[in-house]
């Protein structure tokens, strides 16, 4: 594998337990000065017709998260980084700058667009040839970009689904936990697993705060920034043999949102536009709640959590096992957005 920084004798189950308490705990206070702070220097996020908010919310709160994360990446990677992942760390930063002052005075999509572009293949190029993500029967160049352009896509649907109040934290503590539990069952390194500890206990401690109603919001610099690290976790279940895994855990953000851009296309509407049109939005506006629907997303995260576990074993009872799942799951927030 390329993250041979994370190859070290790892500690013990009670050490990541540690671990995620201590980020969280300090998320907590970290984001706690963060809504009084950027409350006094007006950086919030005013309600629009697009919103799902009703009031001004600060904006910025996913700060904490990044630096947390990012500095377990350079403190686990200690004993010597390899080329890739100075890279992740390296593309990590100028995402957090880049959408920081997007959530400042707003960007054009199209300098937004390239630049992740840029970090992702840059990334990718450095990849051993022999590490690939789809098939290594296809021409490298095709794994290549197919990866870049997936990850592109889920760096920018998990921003598009960090809509309602505390969506996003959840599904981040999700997709770690699933990528912890399947690393500790399979060997993977311990550094990783440590920095993927890290960004579930950040990420809990700022959860407290997103929850409905949310005193700060991730903000670009949280949404894009964290969306790319997840991204990257996902792509190294996939190097190691867990595609399945990986699909497992990011179902649920996948199909809202691709399911969702694609009914805007096929209607010709300006698909890169904001709007309310997702199935958990809409969900949300009819039943009055932000909570109620994260909940039934949590709700199908377990059990495709549970799945993901299941999945090196089984792979073809744990696919299908979680196609109904979030079937199921997008016809019960499609039935209450009609309610």
């Amino acid at each position: 594998m390329t993250d041979s920084m994370f190859a070290q004798a790892g500690p013990g189950l009670p050490f990541f337990i540690l671990l995620f308490i201590g980020a969280l705990v300090l998320s907590f206070f970290s984001v706690a000065v963060l809504v009084r702070y950027f409350e006094h220097l007006d950086i919030v996020a005013v309600p629009d017709d697009r919103s799902m908010h009703v009031r001004e919310t600060p904006v910025g709160g996913g700060w904490p998260v990044v630096v947390l994360t990012l500095v377990s990446w350079i403190v686990f990677s200690r004993q010597g980084a390899d080329a890739v992942n100075r890279a992740v760390l390296a593309g990590a930063l100028v995402l957090a700058i880049l959408s920081w002052t997007d959530d400042r005075r707003t960007l054009l999509p199209v300098l937004r667009l390239g630049v992740q572009g840029a970090v992702i293949f840059s990334v990718l190029a450095l990849l051993p040839g022999d590490e690939t993500v789809f098939s290594s029967a296809w021409p490298l160049w095709t794994d290549r970009v197919l990866t870049g352009l997936c990850w592109l896509w889920f760096v920018n649907l998990f921003n598009f689904m960090d809509g309602i109040d505390g969506l996003a934290g959840t599904e981040i503590i999700f997709i770690c936990l699933g990528f912890i539990a399947i690393g500790l069952q399979t060997g993977l390194e311990t550094g990783i697993l440590q920095v993927a500890t890290v960004l579930a206990g950040a990420s809990a401690g700022f959860l407290w705060w997103n929850w409905h109603p949310a005193k700060i919001f991730l903000g670009d610099v949280g949404a894009i920034t964290i969306g790319f690290v997840l991204g990257w976790l996902l792509i190294r279940l996939a190097i190691g043999g867990h595609m399945i895994a990986a699909l497992l855990l990011s179902a649920c953000f996948v199909a809202d949102a691709s399911l969702t851009l694609l009914k805007r296309v096929l209607k010709g509407e300006a698909f890169w536009k904001p709007h309310k049109t997702h199935f958990y939005q809409r969900a949300a506006m009819a039943l009055g709640s932000h909570s109620r629907v994260v909940l039934k997303v949590a709700a199908a995260n377990t059990g495709l959590l549970a799945l993901a576990l299941l999945s090196p074993a089984y792979p073809l009872v744990a696919l299908s096992g979680g196609l109904v799942i979030v079937v199921a799951m997008l016809v019960v927030l499609q039935r209450d957005a009609v309610k």
